[in-house]
C-alpha cells in the first residue's frame, strides 16, 4: 500500500515540479527552504503539552460540568412555591425501607400501595381546596397483551392514580406524569424506579399547595408493575376513564440513579416538545436526538412504558430516565444512600417546571394540529439546550456541509496562488490526501476495534468494566494512532518545497473536513439526525477557515492555526461530553448484553467516534513540532502499557464487590416429564443459569463455588421444546442458546408443586379438531409453553388472534398482584387424521417462587458465591406434558 501511496506522491511531485519557477523564488535552495521550516516548528515537548491541554480541558470542565448537580433544597425553603428535595428524600427514605417490591409480593401489593397512598391523602388534605381538586383512585385490574415472543397475561395488578384539578377547569386534555413502584427481585429500587416516584410526590405537593393555577388537569400515575414487563401502564392506557383524555405524556424511568436525568425519547412527531417546551422551561437541560435514535434501533437492553403509552393510546411526550451509576441497576445495591439530594433536586426543579408548562400550554388542546415531524436536539455542558426541526436540520447539514467544501475549494486556490503552482497540481495533492485522510478514519474507528476483537478473542472482555480509565489506552490511543500515522507519512515523504510546510498541514486538515462534509450529506440522505453532530464539527472548522481567509493569515505559516485552536475548544468540548454520556449509560449495559454479542465492539467503537470528532482536527497539529514521532510512539507505549495491564493484572477483572458487580441470575429448578400415558419420563434436578455478561461462568472459575458439570443448553434446545427449562420471561428465551445447565444429583424441593389441569378435551363438530381447557392455580409468577406436533394446526385459542402463527413456541407469561384467581386459557388443535390418541401438543408448565431463598443446598450454592457476584435466585418447578 505504501508503495502505491509513494508512486502517487512522486506523480504529484514531478508534475509541481515542472511548474515554472518565478524570478526571486527559486534562489532559495530546499535545503534553507527546509531549514526555514524546521524554524518555524515548535520544539518538540511542546506536542505532548499540547495534547496534554486537551486533556486537562476534558477532567477539568466537561467532567466536572457533566456531573454538577444543585444544591437540594431543606424544608426550611418550604412555602417558597419551590421543589424540596429534603421532603422527597425523607419519603425516598422510607420507600426503600419497604425493601423488595415484586409484583404478587406483600411489599409490593400491601406496603408500598398502602405507604404511597398515605402519602397521596396527606397532600390531599393539605392542599389548597380554594384552588384546586384532588381525585385518588385505586386500580386494580386485569388484561394480557403480545410483548416480543410472549402473551403478557395479568390479573389484580394496581395503580394509584392521581388527578389534580384547578377549580373551575373545562379542559377536557389531562397530562399524565408516569413512574413506577415495583421492583426487580432483590432490589430495594431507591433509583429504579423509587427517585422518580417520590420526585412526582413533590411535584404533587408543591402544585397543590402553591397558589398558581394552569389550564390543563395533571394525572399522576404510580403504576405498580412496570418491571413485569410494562403491565400497570398497559392497564392504564388501555382501561383506566382518564386514558382517553391524557394527551400528552412525562414518562419517568430509571437505568441507574443519584445523577441528572436525560430526556432519550420525544414525540413521536411533535418537534415543539423539545423546540418550545424543554428548550424554555427545563432548568437543567440534559437530552440528546442521538440517544433517541440509539435506544429507538432496539439494540439496548431495557424498556420503558413509553412505548406503551405511545403504542395503546393517542399521546405524545417525553421519555426521561435517570442514567448515571448504572452498575447498581436491578440489584440488591440499588440503595438509598446511592441518591444524593442534588440529583432530586435537579431531577425535581426540571420536572416541576415541565409539568407546570405543560399543563398551561396551548398545544395540549390538541396536539394533532402540531404534528411537524421529529426534533433535533441535544445540550451543551448542561449548560445550554439547543433544539431545531428535522427539515430545518436537513437543511443546516446541507448548507453547512457545502459552505465547508465551498471554503476548502477557496483554500485549494489560495495556496496555489501563493505557492505559484499550478490549481490541478494542488489539486492532485489533496484528492491524494483526501484518500489518506479517509484511510485515516477507517483507522481511528478500526484500530479500537481491533482492540476489541482480539482481548474478546481471548476471553479478556469487560476489562474496562470497574475500571473505565483502561478505555484511554486500550481504544483512544490507538485510535489516535490511526488518526495521525497516514497524515504523519504523507508530510514524511513529501519532497515538494514550493508548497509551504504548514500549507500542506493545512491541507491535511481539509482532507479529514472534506471527509467529515460528504459523511453529514450520506448520513442526511440516510435520515438520520445524528448528522448534526458532524454538522457542528464542520461548523468550527469552517468559521476559523473564513476568518483566516479574509484576514490573511491562511498564508502567514502556522498563522491560521491560532484561530483554529480556540474555535476547536467547543467542539472538543461538546464531543467529548456527548460520547462520554454514552459511555457512562453504555459500560454498566454491557454487564447485562448478553453472551452472544461482544460488548467491547459497541464500547470501542464508541471511543473510536469520539476520538475522531473532537481530536480530528487536533491530532495533525502535532506536526507544528519537531520530532511528531515522539508523540506517536508515546501513545503506542501508552497503549502498550495498558495491554499489559489490562490483560495480565487484577486492574483488568471486570468486577468489585458491591460497586462494578457480575450478575447471576439462575432459577433452582426441578423439572419433571410426563408420557402421554401420564407416566413419568424424566426427573432431574438442577440450576438454569442465565448469564448476562460476556465472560459467562469464568469469573466464577477458581472461587469457592462448585460449577462441576456445569454445561451448555444449546443441545438440549434441539431435543425438547423451548430446551425442556423454564425460562423466565422474553429476555431469557431470547437468550436461551447462552444458558447453561448445573445438574444436582439430590432432588430439589420446592415450596408447593402446582399442577396443570386439563379441565376438558371435547371434539368439536367437525370432528378433526380438538377442543382443550387448562386451569392451574399458580404463583404470582408462572410460564406456560405450548408447541403442537407438525401435523397439528392451532385453529383458535384464548389468546389474542395477533399472536396466532408467530412463534413456533407459544408462550404464556403470567403474573398476578392482588388477584391470584387460577389461570385459565384454552385452545382448538385441528389434525386432518383426526387421530387424538396419540400425542398432539407438547405444554410446559413452570412455576416460579420468587420470594423463597431455596433449600438448604440451592442457599449453600448462593452462600459460596464470591463477593463480586449478585445473584438473583429462586425455585421453579417445571412440568411438562403430552396431550
Amino acid at each position: 500500500m505504501w508503495k502505491v501511496l509513494r508512486s502517487r506522491f512522486d506523480s504529484c511531485q514531478n508534475k509541481i515540479s515542472d511548474e515554472p519557477i518565478e524570478a526571486g523564488i527559486g534562489s532559495v535552495s530546499a535545503k534553507n527552504a527546509k531549514k526555514q521550516e524546521q524554524n518555524l516548528r515548535g520544539p518538540w515537548y511542546l506536542a505532548s503539552g499540547f495534547l496534554l491541554f486537551w486533556a486537562l480541558l476534558f477532567f477539568a470542565v466537561v467532567h466536572p460540568l457533566f456531573y454538577r448537580l444543585p444544591t437540594g433544597l431543606t424544608i426550611e425553603d418550604a412555602g417558597k412555591g419551590v421543589f424540596i428535595a429534603e421532603r422527597a428524600q425523607n419519603d425516598l427514605y422510607n420507600l426503600v425501607q419497604i425493601g423488595t417490591k415484586v409484583v404478587g409480593s406483600d411489599g409490593n401489593e400491601n406496603k408500598t400501595v398502602d405507604y404511597l397512598w398515605g402519602l397521596v391523602m396527606e397532600i390531599k388534605e393539605n392542599a389548597l381546596t380554594d384552588y384546586f381538586d384532588i381525585d385518588v383512585d385505586l386500580q386494580v385490574g386485569s388484561g394480557e397483551y403480545i410483548h416480543w415472543t410472549m402473551v403478557n397475561k395479568f390479573q389484580g395488578v394496581q395503580n394509584i392514580v392521581v388527578r389534580l384539578t384547578p377549580k373551575n377547569c373545562t379542559s377536557e386534555k389531562y397530562l399524565l406524569v408516569n413512574s413506577h413502584f415495583d421492583s426487580k427481585p432483590t432490589s430495594p429500587s431507591a433509583g429504579d424506579d423509587g427517585e422518580m416516584v417520590v420526585t412526582h410526590l413533590e411535584v404533587l405537593r408543591v402544585m397543590s399547595t402553591t397558589k398558581q393555577t394552569f389550564t390543563h388537569p395533571i394525572v399522576f400515575l404510580f403504576n405498580g408493575a412496570e418491571e413485569n414487563p410494562l403491565e400497570a401502564s398497559y392497564l392504564f392506557i388501555t382501561q383506566h376513564p382518564y386514558a382517553k383524555k391524557c394527551a400528552v405524556l412525562l414518562n419517568c424511568d430509571s437505568a441507574g440513579g443519584g445523577g441528572r436525568e436525560i430526556v432519550f425519547q420525544s414525540g413521536p412527531n411533535q418537534a415543539w416538545l423539545m423546540n418550545q417546551i424543554y428548550k424554555t422551561y427545563a432548568k437543567h437541560p440534559f437530552a440528546n436526538s442521538m440517544a433517541e435514535e440509539i435506544f429507538q434501533t432496539g439494540i439496548l437492553p431495557s424498556d420503558t412504558d413509553f412505548g406503551i403509552f405511545t403504542k395503546y393510546g393517542t399521546i405524545v411526550g417525553l421519555d426521561i430516565a435517570q442514567l448515571i451509576n448504572g452498575y447498581f441497576y436491578h440489584t440488591k445495591y440499588d440503595r438509598f444512600e446511592n441518591i444524593p439530594r442534588g440529583s432530586i433536586q435537579n431531577t425535581g426543579e426540571n420536572l416541576l417546571s415541565l409539568v407546570r408548562a405543560l399543563s398551561n400550554s396551548t398545544q395540549l388542546a390538541n396536539t394533532a394540529d402540531y404534528t411537524s415531524g421529529h426534533a433535533v436536539f441535544f445540550d451543551i455542558l448542561g449548560l445550554y439546550f439547543v433544539s431545531y426541526t428535522e427539515s430545518v436540520g436537513v437543511t443546516l447539514n446541507y448548507s453547512v456541509a457545502a459552505v465547508t467544501l465551498i471554503l476548502i475549494f477557496v483554500s485549494v486556490w489560495r495556496t496555489s496562488s501563493i505557492s505559484n503552482v499550478s490549481l490541478g497540481n494542488v489539486l492532485c495533492w489533496f484528492i491524494l490526501i483526501i484518500i489518506l485522510q479517509i484511510i485515516a478514519f477507517v483507522l481511528g474507528l478500526g484500530l479500537p476495534v481491533v482492540v476489541a476483537y482480539l482481548f474478546d478473542k481471548y476471553g479478556l472482555s469487560l476489562t474496562y468494566f470497574s475500571t473505565p480509565a483502561l478505555m484511554i489506552g486500550l481504544y483512544i490511543c490507538p485510535s489516535l494512532l490511526g488518526l495521525s500515522l497516514p497524515s504523519y507519512v504523507y508530510l514524511r515523504l513529501r519532497k515538494n518545497s514550493k508548497v509551504a510546510f504548514a500549507q500542506q498541514l493545512q491541507l491535511v486538515l481539509h482532507g479529514h473536513a472534506a471527509v467529515l462534509a460528504i459523511l453529514a450529506i450520506g448520513i442526511t440522505v440516510y435520515g438520520l439526525r445524528s448528522a448534526y453532530v458532524i454538522t457542528w464539527t464542520l461548523v468550527f472548522y469552517a468559521l476559523p477557515l473564513a476568518i483566516n481567509l479574509l484576514t490573511t493569515l491562511h498564508d502567514r505559516g502556522f498563522s491560521w492555526t491560532g484561530v483554529l485552536k480556540i474555535s476547536q475548544v467547543v467542539p472538543f468540548a461538546y464531543n467529548s461530553y456527548l460520547i462520554y454520556t454514552f459511555l457512562v449509560t453504555l459500560v454498566p449495559m454491557m454487564g447485562r448484553f448478553g453472551r452472544s454479542t461482544n460488548p467491547d465492539l459497541i464500547i470501542s467503537a464508541l471511543n473510536g467516534l469520539g476520538t475522531i470528532l473532537a481530536m480530528g482536527f487536533l491530532i495533525p497539529l502535532v506536526n507544528m513540532f519537531r520530532r511528531p514521532t515522539m508523540i506517536l510512539f508515546t501513545l503506542l507505549a501508552i497503549s502498550g502499557i495498558t495491554i499489559y495491564v489490562a490483560s495480565s493484572t487484577q486492574i483488568g477483572f471486570p468486577y468489585r464487590p458491591k460497586t462494578n458487580v457480575q450478575r447471576v441470575p439462575y432459577l433452582h429448578v426441578r423439572r419433571t416429564f410426563y408420557e402421554f400415558d401420564g407416566t413419568v419420563s424424566k426427573d432431574d434436578s438442577g440450576y438454569l443459569f442465565n448469564f448476562q455478561d460476556r465472560r459467562g461462568p469464568n469469573p466464577l472459575k477458581n472461587t469457592k463455588v462448585n460449577l462441576t458439570g456445569l454445561v451448555s443448553v444449546a443441545d438440549d434446545c434441539d431435543k425438547y421444546m423451548m430446551c425442556g427449562l423454564p425460562f423466565y420471561d422474553h429476555r431469557w428465551v431470547k437468550s436461551r442458546l447462552q444458558a447453561m445447565w448445573l445438574p444436582r444429583a439430590e432432588p430439589i424441593v420446592t415450596p408447593s408443586v402446582p399442577k396443570l389441569v386439563l379441565v376438558s378435551k371435547t371434539l368439536l363438530e367437525d370432528n378433526h379438531t380438538m377442543h382443550f381447557e387448562f386451569s392451574a392455580e399458580t404463583t404470582n409468577h408462572a410460564s406456560v409453553f405450548f408447541q403442537p406436533y407438525p401435523d397439528v394446526v392451532i385453529k383458535n385459542w384464548s389468546l389474542p388472534a395477533a399472536y396466532l402463527g408467530q412463534n413456533k413456541v407459544n408462550h404464556i407469561y403470567f403474573t398476578y398482584g392482588k388477584d391470584n384467581s387460577p389461570l385459565n386459557f384454552w385452545f382448538d388443535l385441528h389434525k386432518d387424521d383426526a387421530d387424538f390418541e396419540v400425542p398432539s401438543v407438547i405444554v410446559g408448565f413452570a412455576i416460579h417462587f420468587m420470594n423463597d431463598p431455596g433449600d438448604a443446598l440451592s442457599q449453600l450454592l448462593t452462600k459460596s458465591l464470591p463477593s463480586f457476584a449478585a445473584p438473583v435466585q429462586w425455585p421453579t418447578s417445571y412440568q411438562q406434558f403430552l396431550y
